[in-house]
């Protein structure tokens, strides 16, 4: 029994280590393609991988800077914001996107933040929810040593030091935790989308009889509010709100 059990797990882990050597082959051979220009043939393996749920920041990238080169604007700025949703702090990712929202015709002016919005934006947002989850855990294990070190000092100041680091480190934990909780709710609750029609009309009424309340072209990024039957309700960064068809748009998470 013991011998089928070891057999199994051997099984397993080669399996393991085949698929990702073979993800890594197919993955340098895109890149390969790329290089030479062969864009389309590099989409088609950089997809591959995709669907096999094998993805990262860097499959991402690449396959925005492939569209891109194939001059698809829907593509490009749906992969490169894919690649920021694992990896916020890519500037190359950031740049990229940046240049790429330039091939795009809809112009939309956003609101202005509250100070919380623009602290959100600018500085909590640059880690993702699992990132301040780790803060939040090495928070928790140096306050631990810390207090430790404090309940085992028999010197006054070092007593002190320790006390009062120890306290400082797990105001740090209650902060990173709350932090991470609330980028895990906004990430839950905030649904987006790209346009992936070169144009479309947003509608008053999820119904095809309703008036016509703006037009949207590829490319461009909306919030997903709700859903009713094939239309969603959506928002823009303008605050502008109407009803989508489905098809139109691209959802860039299943949440």
């Amino acid at each position: 029994m013991k011998k089928l059990f070891f057999l199994y797990i051997l099984f397993l882990s080669t399996t393991v280590l085949f698929s990702q050597n073979n993800t890594q082959l197919v993955f340098e051979k895109a890149n390969n393609l790329y290089k030479e220009g062969k864009y389309q043939e590099a989409v088609k393996l950089y997809q591959e991988i995709e669907a096999t749920d094998a993805v990262s920041s860097a499959l991402y990238y690449n396959l925005g800077n492939a569209y891109y080169k194939l001059n698809s604007v829907a593509n490009t700025i749906y992969y490169y914001e894919k690649a920021l949703l694992l990896d916020p702090l890519n500037t190359d990712v950031k740049n990229n996107l940046a240049f790429a929202k330039r091939m795009t015709i809809d112009r939309i002016e956003a609101l202005p933040q509250t100070f919380l919005q623009r602290l959100n934006a600018n500085y909590l947002q640059k880690l993702s929810y699992n990132q301040w989850a780790l803060i939040a855990v090495i928070c928790s294990f140096i306050a631990a040593i810390l207090f430790l070190l404090f309940y085992a000092s028999s010197i006054s100041i070092k007593k002190r030091v320790y006390f009062l680091t120890s306290m400082f480190s797990f105001v740090l934990l209650i902060a990173t935790t709350t932090i991470a909780y609330n980028q895990y709710q906004i990430k839950q609750s905030k649904k987006y989308a790209i346009v992936f029609a070169s144009k479309t009309t947003v509608k008053n009424a999820p119904t095809i009889n309703s008036d016509e309340v703006f037009e949207l072209h590829e490319g461009t990024k909306v919030t997903v509010l709700d859903a009713v039957d094939d239309w969603k309700k959506i928002k823009l960064a303008d605050g502008k709100i109407g009803w989508i068809t489905a098809n139109d748009i691209k959802m860039l998470t299943n949440n």
